[in-house]
């Protein structure tokens, strides 16, 4: 809801005062549970997205700067298992994790944001420690996966109101991709613009007419906005914060 109705992300900024408040944890401690929970956000839509190209169904002619849609989904699968082995190992040695990273910020930012940054940073790998037992690594992960396969099968039944058919069952897994990549851009609320382009440069690579692309874009997206910026705003109202509470958080360093 909040990033429905204020620019720039802010909502993202929303969710971690909002939690601090009403879980009694320290602001850090919400920040680095909502980093964890955006970093297998970004790996899990990654790893989605090298399935869709890596498929049968993905146009072969298709190329990406240049090189060859299979080039791209392996750089991808690798960089996607090479973030994760850094996070195993930010899990199992975080002091020496912290030690490496603030000693890399202290040389190259200024004293007192750098040592802003060294504590978000310990927040952070104190919202890892939770992925030390593999029952609870596997339950972050087989969750998000389900969140965005969910969302995946919502693209898919757009295509069947819009009359896209044809499209294979990966398409809406570039599609998430492309637009969680693009709405990840600080703009104007409610992402108005970056998901619709993000629609039609992900449904074009299926052949789809800019036309229906983008009535699929505006539908879909006003489609969502409405009920989730209307139950987001009973919640907060039930709350107890306010709108202004959640748009100005002290988050000054």
């Amino acid at each position: 809801m909040a990033n429905n109705i204020l620019p720039a992300r802010a909502g993202e900024v929303a969710r971690v005062y909002a939690g601090s408040r009403l879980v009694g944890i320290p602001f850090t401690a919400s920040l680095g549970t909502a980093a964890v929970d955006r970093v297998f956000d970004g790996l899990i839509v990654i790893l989605l997205m090298a399935v869709a190209i890596a498929s049968a169904d993905f146009p072969a002619t298709i190329t990406v700067g240049g090189a060859s849609i299979s080039t791209v989904a392996a750089v991808t699968g690798a960089g996607f298992i090479l973030v994760l082995a850094f996070l195993f190992f930010l899990v199992h040695a975080p002091r020496e994790g912290l030690s490496w990273i603030a000693s890399a910020l202290r040389r190259a930012l200024p004293g007192r944001v750098a040592e802003w940054v060294v504590r978000v940073t310990r927040g952070f790998i104190e919202g890892l420690s939770i992925l030390r037992a593999p029952r609870d690594f596997a339950r972050v992960v087989v969750w998000s996966l389900a969140v965005w396969l969910i969302n995946g099968a919502a693209f898919y039944l757009g295509f069947l109101a819009f009359h896209i058919n044809g499209l294979p069952l990966t398409a809406p897994l570039l599609l998430q991709g492309i637009v969680a990549i693009g709405v990840a851009i600080p703009s104007s609320p409610g992402f108005f613009g970056l998901f619709e382009a993000g629609s039609r440069v992900s449904l074009g690579l299926y052949g789809v007419p800019g036309v229906s692309a983008a009535s699929f874009a505006l539908g879909t997206h006003i489609g969502w906005f409405v009920p989730i910026t209307a139950l987001g705003l009973w919640y907060l109202a039930r709350s107890g914060l306010s709108l202004h509470d959640i748009s100005g958080p002290e988050t000054q360093p």
